[in-house]
Formats: C-alpha cells, structure tokens, sequence
C-alpha cells in the first residue's frame, strides 16, 4: 500500500476514533491510575485523533530524550512530556500532515497544563522507514516508542534499523503494534481498507523477530499482548483464517545480548526504587520481580538491567566468570534436552 493511501485513510478518512471500523487501532481499556491522570491534562482534539492499539508508556523516564515513530496528533508524545519533565524531550515524526498540524496546534497549550515554562517537545514531518533523512543525530535517544504504526510501514526493517541507529547503546525501543499467525496474502495487503485498520499491514510474529535480530535488536521481549476481535462481519471475513493480536515489545541496543538465554549463575535484587512500581518491577511478561527478593537471571536479563537506566534500581549477584549452559527453563536447541524428551518453552 502506497504512503498516500495511508496518509487519506488517516489524514482525511478518519476524523476521530469512532471513524475506525475494527477495534484493531484502540488502547486496552485498562491503564495506570498516573497515565490516567496525565491523560486527564491531554487536549481533547489530540485525544479525539488518536488510533493507538497498546501503551507506549515504560516506567523510568525522567530526564530521558523520547522518539516517537507515527506519532499523529501527538497524544503520546504529549503524555510522555509530561512524564520526561522538563529536563526531558519528547520528539515525534509522522508523515501525515493534517495530523501533524492537530499536535503542533497545541504545544503552548500542553505546556501550560503539565506546568513547563517552555513546550518539550518537537514534530517532525518525514517518513519512519526514511530516519536518516530527519536531521535526528544518531546515538540520541535514549528510548524510541511506536503506537501501533510500524504495521503501516511499507520497509519494517528500514524502521527497525532507523531506530536502531538513532537509539544510545543500552537505549530501548518500547513499541506496541498488531501482528498476524501467519504471513499477509498479497490481495489482503493490498486491501486499503484492511491496511488502514492496522491488519493487512501485520508482519508475522516470527517474521518481526527475525528482522528485529536482523536490525541489530537480539532477544526482544514481549511485554504484554492480547487478541484482537474485528467486530466487524464484513471486515472479518475479508480476513478469515488469518488471526491477529495486539503486542507491545522492548528491543535493547545491546551489543553483548546472546541468541539464547544463557546461564550463568547470576541474580538479582530489586529495590523498589522506580516510581509507580514499589512492589515489583516487570521488565517483561515473564520476568516479574518481586521487591527484595534474590532473582535469578540469564545473562541477557542481566545486562538488560545492568546496561540500561535500570541500572541504579537493582542489586546484582555474580558474574560471565562461568558459563554452565541454557537457563534452565529456555532450552533452545540444546540437543541434551532433545534425548530426555522433555518439551520446554523459552523463559
């Protein structure tokens, strides 16, 4: 599908959320009780123009230089102003114009509400799959967010390999988006309608963590997903057999990251520290840890904790002194686990 398509279906189709013919492009209902409240301060145009499909919004953030890729009217970027701070800056890029002039409307507006001085934040006209052409310095932000856009993107892996570049070494893409249990027939692709509505778009989950190791984005993480219903029977059955769900990942610049999850002996202990999360800290949808309990991890957990901004929020257990093989749990190829017969699913 071409970019003018996508830029009419969002630009000039939809005119607000109840445009929108699947509930493909739409938040979970449930959401942090502090997201609710900046959300409370968000303009109602921008909320109005908003075609989301999860939250974008990681814990940690102060003081951090945020990319957001299709950022539309700007309700994220103006929600993760508000939690950056001051000492923070929140940077959209979208190609559709009628959605850019919405956010850019009401930059005074939004300062003014969260309590700044000056706006912190920017928007940028461009293409996401073109990063390179921006003026954005490589190696300047410390996290990259996308809310259900990259499946419009006609290169997934230009995208991933622009962040990839833009991000600091130990930076992190968080980014929720819609993905198939199978590869797009050509004639559903290239259905406008489906692809406006998110779907036709979707890679195939195996294929997205093929090309995220590609980019240079070893071990990515899922960190919350859900099935989606089309609700709509016409649409629905332009689609059938395919299935879709709703998934947000967290891909770490980390050069060290291995292929698989290995062992080496190593925990850690969290402190409680970060804001919103006294009682434990979810760094994914399988590693949930409890506050001051020892937690043992891999390697690649490790340095996901250890590398990042996560780093002063944790105590950290042992060393790469010695490596004593898969983390139990994992499996990967090992062959040993192939005679027992037994049958494991990745930690």
């Amino acid at each position: 599908m071409k970019h003018d398509s996508v830029q009419n279906y969002y630009g000039e189709v939809l005119q607000s959320s109840d445009d929108l013919q699947t509930n493909a492009c739409c938040s979970p209902a449930d959401m942090p009780d502090h997201l609710k409240k900046i959300l409370s301060k968000v303009h109602d145009e921008v909320l109005t123009r908003y075609y989301g499909c999860g939250l974008i919004a990681p814990l940690d953030l102060t003081g951090m230089r945020i990319l957001d890729l299709g950022c539309g009217a700007g309700r994220d970027v103006y929600a993760l102003a508000a939690m950056v701070g001051e000492t923070g800056r929140v940077v959209g890029v979208d190609m559709t114009q009628a959605q850019l002039d919405v956010a850019r409307a009401h930059e005074a507006y939004h300062a003014e509400a969260f309590g700044f001085a000056e706006s912190n934040v920017e928007f940028h006209h461009g293409y996401i799959e073109k990063l390179d052409e921006l003026g954005l310095e490589p190696g300047s932000f410390d996290i990259i967010v996308s809310n259900c856009v990259v499946n419009l993107a006609t290169d997934k892996g230009a995208v991933l390999r622009g962040a990839y570049n833009l991000l600091k070494p130990g930076g992190e893409m968080y980014f929720s988006d819609v993905y198939a249990d199978r590869r797009v027939p050509q004639a559903m692709a290239e259905d406008e309608v489906l692809y406006g509505e998110c779907l036709s778009g979707a890679l195939y989950w195996n294929d997205f963590l093929n090309i995220a190791k590609a980019s240079g984005f070893n071990d990515p993480r899922r960190v919350t997903h859900r099935p989606l219903t089309i609700e709509n029977p016409e649409l629905e059955a332009r689609i059938a057999p395919l299935s879709f769900l709703s998934a947000t990942y967290r891909l770490f610049k980390l050069d060290d990251l291995e292929p698989a999850c290995e062992e080496y002996g190593q925990a850690v202990i969290y402190k409680g520290t970060v804001e919103h999360a006294p009682h434990a800290f979810a760094l994914d949808d399988h590693h949930v840890i409890e506050t001051g309990k020892v937690f043992p991890v891999c390697g690649n957990t490790w340095m996901m904790l250890k590398d990042t901004r996560f780093a002063a929020h944790f105590e950290f257990i042992g060393n790469f002194d010695t490596h004593y093989g898969i983390f139990e749990g994992c499996g990967g190829e090992s062959p040993f686990l192939q005679e027992s017969g037994s049958e494991v699913s990745c930690c």
